[in-house]
């Protein structure tokens, strides 16, 4: 039976925030002052103060803009913005000039979406691009040199020389303070770097194998519709409208193709996998073969991996190693059957890691199974959380200036 997530659960999901690395801060200054707040970018606790005004050792909360405030992944991005209450000033919402004029809900307020144009980011601080590589292209580069940083989420930055590729929990001691571009990988790399990251610090990572299973959502908001409008043609016993968004029916059905075909036969999505784990992982010679795979799922990425190291993990010693790893919650008790599923991570802003065993034929070799909400945590929570790890090193660098 196919797994079917309603994404409507995303928007009012409570977050999850885990508990050995939660950490304290001060702010959400529009229309209040001194608000507690619970965010994780480092191990460190660092207080800040950011206020409506400016004044001795205040700094000012930014001016914030969200480029496809109305598409998917921009409205989720507003709502983790107010579930994890970051200060903003002034929200700026923005998409192309088909969607300028609507509204957008955001803390209590209707908000006019405006045209998201070369000139519109004058007196920003922040832009979370959640649209297109074609907009992103061409406007990140007018945000920055208006002063502002911008977090973008497409592909068009993240194999820039020069570009950080952020996972917070992983590398958010490369952020500059200074207006720049910040990349954020692709949904499917997240969960698997998370993964990744702490077994390469406990043994040294020395090849890995991947099979992805990805959900309806990583195609966007018409990838879910189309796969809801076939399983309804299937329940009333029609024969569902020709697959508009996917290569063949994705209801009742699986498909090993995840964007689009090159020339040795392995997909982009594959490409981006491997490309990008080397980028933030710091391994750019790491042997990394990946294949994609599109399930009849809404929300919920998962990646079966074989994880080879230079010496011999005992499982116990994975288990540790990435139960300690900020932002991966290990589920593995598979005598009770329990494991991590889509159903389980949606909704939720955590890696999920589980199914942890030894290779039968090499004991340097371990399998792991990783989930992870591809729409949250894949997309607009490593947004928001890069964002928080900015506004960290911000701060420090007001404090020391002070």
């Amino acid at each position: 039976m196919s797994i079917i997530i309603s994404i409507e659960k995303l928007l009012i999901a409570k977050r999850r925030v885990e508990p050995a690395y939660r950490r304290k801060a001060y702010g959400e200054m529009n229309g209040r002052q001194g608000a507690d707040l619970t965010f994780s970018v480092s191990r460190r606790t660092i207080p800040r103060r950011f206020a409506a005004r400016r004044g001795p050792r205040i700094m000012q909360a930014p001016v914030v803009a969200v480029v496809g405030a109305t598409g998917l992944v921009g409205e989720i991005l507003l709502r983790i913005l107010e579930d994890r209450a970051f200060p903003v000033s002034e929200l700026r919402p923005m998409a192309s000039a088909r969607s300028a004029g609507s509204k957008v809900a955001f803390r209590g307020q209707e908000w006019q979406v405006l045209e998201a144009r070369a000139d519109a980011f004058a007196g920003v601080d922040l832009v979370f691009f959640a649209a297109t590589g074609a907009l992103s292209r061409e406007l990140a580069p007018a945000a920055v040199e208006a002063g502002a940083t911008v977090i973008d989420k497409s592909s068009t930055w993240r194999l820039r020389d020069g570009v950080p590729l952020i996972v917070p929990e992983i590398n958010a001691d490369q952020i500059p303070t200074e207006p720049s571009i910040l990349a954020c990988p692709n949904c499917s790399t997240i969960g698997v770097v998370q993964a990744l990251a702490p077994l390469h610090r406990a043994a040294t990572l020395k090849s890995v194998v991947i099979t992805t299973l990805q959900a309806a959502s990583g195609a966007g908001r018409d990838g879910v519709e189309e796969l809801r409008a076939q399983h309804a043609a299937l329940l009333a016993g029609e024969q569902p409208a020709l697959a508009q968004v996917f290569g063949a029916q994705l209801a009742d059905n699986v498909i090993p193709h995840c964007d689009a075909l090159e020339a040795d036969g392995y997909t982009r999505e594959e490409s981006k996998l491997l490309h990008e784990s080397r980028k933030i992982l710091g391994l750019p010679a790491l042997p990394l073969t990946a294949t994609c795979v599109r399930v009849p799922v809404e929300v919920g990425h998962s990646a079966s991996m074989l994880v080879e190291t230079e010496r011999a993990l005992e499982i116990e010693e994975a288990r540790a190693a990435l139960a300690a790893q900020p932002g991966v919650r290990v589920v593995d008790d598979t005598a009770a059957e329990r494991y991590p599923t889509p159903r389980e991570a949606a909704g939720t802003d955590e890696v999920l890691v589980g199914r942890i065993r030894k290779d039968r034929h090499d004991p340097r070799r371990l399998w792991v199974w990783q989930v992870a909400d591809n729409v949250r945590k894949g997309a607009a929570t490593n947004a928001v959380q890069t964002a928080e790890a900015w506004l960290a090193a911000r701060a420090r660098r007001h404090d020391g200036e002070a």
